[in-house]
């Protein structure tokens, strides 16, 4: 097990037993790096992971403290769950079958109970069904659901945004997560949401503007500046999947720039989420990668910009009024929400719950 994963199990655990109890303080990132032996950047990068996961917070004036039961409580029951499917993993293996099959299998499974729940009357009145492209604002939103609505349940899939609109046109989503860029009108997400949601009066809510670009090993030892860069022999490349909205924009830019996504090694090899791509990178699985900067920072890993972009929840009139929603939205123009989704890096939130309706 690397140092940073023995940090981030540590103190995990020391939250999960009770050792660190809500509110208290975490060493500073000196001394725990004192205390390891290691570079503080290692410190970081496992304290970034534990706010990720909705365990502790840190803010100004205040240090890094242990966050609160409803958020940590969500954080268990989520381990709990891929515990239980490791076991059933395990369990399977031992019998015989491979990985490969018992995720065919599951995902069979998975997709007879979807067709029923798309078949039934209607969503359970207390859930908001998010489907859309990945963002880490989406997990700290997430973490914080059960704090600010404890009677709604946020269901999140990421599936990338063309998957987020369409699953909103199939009504089998309430809110979709998108950042297209549409190279004719230059501007993001309204070409799509009228092609895709024609005749509707639809909610488009900022998220935030967010910094996308390359992310690169530290010191970033193949001296890449840009994508160009990626077609050097040698040169492995991670990639989003096809959908979603970071992959449309490299596709179209690589187009620009007359730069064929065969001469790229790696183009194809996909993955769903900016952390999936982060956590590539830093286990030296490849070279470089396209995702956000908050992905970056998380595991500290060097960033270099290429495009800034802006990212909208969007859903229909009824669900835009409904009481949870508002609550949700007051929430995402408080300045704590702000400061919060400030401290992932890489985002401008001088936007953060700008409405515009498109009709």
């Amino acid at each position: 097990m690397s140092l940073f994963k023995e940090i981030t199990a540590e103190i995990r655990q020391n939250i999960m037993n009770g050792t660190l109890k809500v509110g208290d303080s975490l060493p500073s990132v000196r001394s725990m790096s004192e205390r390891w032996g290691c570079a503080p950047g290692t410190v970081q990068r496992a304290y970034r992971e534990l706010a990720l996961q909705g365990l502790i917070t840190t803010q100004v004036g205040q240090g890094t403290r242990v966050a609160s039961p409803a958020i940590a409580q969500t954080t268990l029951r989520r381990a709990t769950l891929v515990n239980r499917v490791e076991a059933f993993l395990l369990e399977m293996m031992a019998a015989g079958y491979t990985p490969k099959e018992a995720e065919e299998a599951t995902r069979e499974v998975l997709a007879r109970w979807q067709a029923r729940f798309t078949e039934a009357d209607s969503p359970p009145k207390k859930l908001l069904r998010f489907v859309g492209s990945h963002d880490p604002i989406i997990s700290l939103l997430d973490c914080r659901f059960p704090e600010l609505l404890p009677d709604y349940e946020l269901s999140v899939t990421f599936v990338g945004s063309m998957g987020g609109l369409l699953a909103l046109a199939r009504q089998g989503a309430d809110i979709a997560g998108c950042h297209l860029w549409d190279g004719e009108s230059n501007s993001y997400n309204v070409p799509f949401i009228r092609r895709m949601l024609p005749g509707r009066d639809m909610a488009m809510l900022t998220l935030a503007h967010r910094r996308l670009g390359l992310i690169v090993f530290p010191g970033n030892p193949l001296q890449i500046c840009d994508l160009s860069d990626l077609t050097r022999p040698g040169v492995r490349f991670i990639n989003r999947q096809s959908g979603a909205g970071t992959r449309l924009w490299l596709d179209s830019r690589c187009q620009q720039l007359g730069i064929d996504p065969a001469s790229i090694e790696g183009y194809h090899n996909e993955v769903k989420t900016h952390l999936q791509v982060a956590g590539a990178v830093a286990e030296r699985q490849v070279d470089v990668g396209l995702g956000v900067e908050a992905a970056a920072l998380a595991y500290s890993l060097d960033f270099i910009l290429l495009t800034t972009e802006r990212y909208d929840l969007v859903m229909t009139k009824a669900v835009w009024q409904l009481a949870g929603v508002q609550t949700m939205v007051q929430w995402l123009r408080s300045a704590e929400a702000q400061q919060a989704i400030k401290g992932l890096g890489g985002y401008d939130v001088a936007e953060t719950g700008k409405l515009v309706w498109v009709t």
